[in-house]
Order: C-alpha cells, then structure tokens, then sequence
C-alpha cells in the first residue's frame, strides 16, 4: 500500500475522537472502539481497495454503480472501493464516505462531535 495514501486517509480518520489506525490482518484499518471505520488493503494482485460502512441504501447505490465501487463478501453494510491512481482518486469524497462510516461505527456521543455538511446543502 502506497504509504501516501495511508497518510492521506489517516488525515482524515485520525482527527476524529478516538479514531485509531493500526495494523489489520492484511494492510492497515481505522477503528473506534472496537468497530472498523475503513479497512486498505492489496497490491499483491496490483490492485488496491479500501472498504468503510454505510447506510444500507448507499450500500446498494453504490454496488450498482460499478467500477470503482464493489460490494464486499462480508457485512450487510460495507462499501469496497478500487483506489486506482492512473485512473484518478476522488480524494475529497473518499473523505466525506470516511467520515459518514465513522459517524455509522462511533458511538453516538462521539459521532455528535462530528462537524458534517447538511444533507439539503445548507
């Protein structure tokens, strides 16, 4: 894994209360408490992924959606996505799904300290 980008997710997971970044079974995950916030891992087939939570609604969206986004064989609420440099990473968005997967996994009265842009844009 490309150690830019563990910085680059780590920037933003690691300024969220007790959000921590430790090694994981294979590659690197986030964790508050004891749930997963996001998982990166590969590169051993040339290809790296990283997967987070969401809403099951967004789960299905995104599973639909295709490329670059894959459902994970694993938990009814998990977003997997393909981090391809060459095909560009949309670094701004990865973060606001980083973060709406921690406010899903932080207990509510740390997910209530989370500063997060209105739904309807106000």
């Amino acid at each position: 894994m490309p150690e830019e980008w563990v910085l680059r997710i780590d920037a933003v997971l690691g300024r969220l209360p007790r959000c921590r970044q430790e090694a994981a079974w294979t590659g690197t995950r986030w964790r508050v408490g004891g749930a997963t916030v996001a998982h990166v891992f590969g590169g051993e087939d040339q290809v790296f992924r990283i997967t987070f939570r969401g809403e099951p609604d967004e789960v299905a969206a995104f599973e639909h959606m295709g490329d670059p986004y894959f459902r994970s064989g694993w938990g009814g609420n998990v977003i997997g996505m393909v981090l391809d440099e060459e095909a560009g990473i949309d670094w701004e968005e990865l973060a606001e799904l980083l973060t709406d997967s921690y406010c899903l996994q932080a207990p509510t009265h740390l997910a209530q300290q989370v500063e997060r842009p209105a739904v309807d844009g106000t």
